[in-house]
């Protein structure tokens, strides 16, 4: 019974959805924690069977395991949506997941590189080296657009409307979305395109993908990762510096200097426009760190 659910389910998040792999997978792996569960207290039950009173020990379980309140609340999403799918599909009349709570979880706010930071770090570049120059217009393309990591190695050549000066972006759920991106970014991909990729032995298959390796293929998200780690400990920076970081410092340098949240909300790719009014309280804490750093009486 819960094979068959599971199956559906995971067409219905990629047909409908159009979910990502990795997202597909993590949802599974929620429902597969009940099911898993459920066999370790001899409740064989269908999903039709289950009621808030059984999810709730489920909860209590799931937190007697030792998890993060993060992952208890990502689990119980991951239920809700599995049951959101049923009630659709008429599998269940009702849903036991309606009044079932999540544990309170907190909001970091994430590390944001300074200008002066991200110019300090790109200075780092070898730039008599060309994985260097690739590197370099890499960097300037996140930082200028705010872009994942994803989706910076998945760009493509034919997604460059230079004399418009806007690229398009296949986000998550592969949503499509068009962001301006600055003048020194365009000239630095240029650069590369001119100097670099020409030389580079392109895979077939990868003629379209943008900034490639040396043996012709596309980046990994991983390579980005490392290069930005070499890049942090050679400029000295003691934050904790990620590919996702110049996405944070490209969306508060902007809510900082006064950009509306619904254009940083469409230029980020959020859904949500809660998703966005994170960089709000980013911006609260700029104007307090001010206030501690040069008001003589705070």
């Amino acid at each position: 019974m819960w094979e068959s659910h599971l199956n559906g389910f995971k067409a219905y998040l990629r047909l409908e959805r159009s979910l990502a792999g990795n997202s597909i997978e993590a949802y599974l792996r929620d429902v597969e924690k009940l099911t898993q569960y459920l066999q370790s207290v001899n409740q064989p039950l269908a999903p039709g069977e289950l009621e808030l009173s059984h999810l709730q020990a489920f909860v209590q379980w799931v937190a007697s395991l030792g998890m993060s309140a993060t992952s208890q609340a990502r689990i119980i999403s991951g239920i809700k949506g599995f049951y959101k799918y049923l009630l659709l599909e008429d599998m269940v009349r009702t849903d036991p997941t309606q009044l079932l709570d999540a544990p309170k979880t907190s909001r970091k706010l994430p590390d944001v590189l300074s200008f002066h930071e991200i110019e300090q770090l790109i200075g780092c570049l070898d730039l008599s080296k060309p994985e260097g120059t690739r590197n370099k217009a890499i960097l300037e393309t996140m930082y200028s657009c705010g872009l994942r990591v994803s989706e910076v190695t998945g760009l493509k050549i034919s997604h460059l409307y230079t004399e418009e000066g806007f690229i398009r972006v296949i986000g998550k759920g592969d949503k499509e979305r068009l962001i301006p991106i600055g003048s020194d970014a365009l000239r630095y991909i240029d650069i590369y395109r001119q100097q670099v990729r020409v030389h580079v032995p392109v895979k077939k298959g990868q003629e379209d993908i943008l900034f490639l390796n040396r043996r012709g293929s596309a980046l990994t998200r991983v390579m980005i990762f490392l290069v930005i780690k070499d890049l942090v400990l050679k400029a000295g920076i003691k934050k904790d510096v990620s590919p996702h970081t110049f996405r944070h410092s490209f969306a508060t340098h902007l809510v900082e200097g006064g950009a509306d949240l619904r254009a940083v909300q469409e230029m980020l790719g959020h859904e949500s426009i809660t998703t966005t009014e994170i960089y709000t309280h980013l911006d609260r804490e700029y104007l307090r760190d001010t206030l501690h750093r040069y008001h003589p009486r705070f």
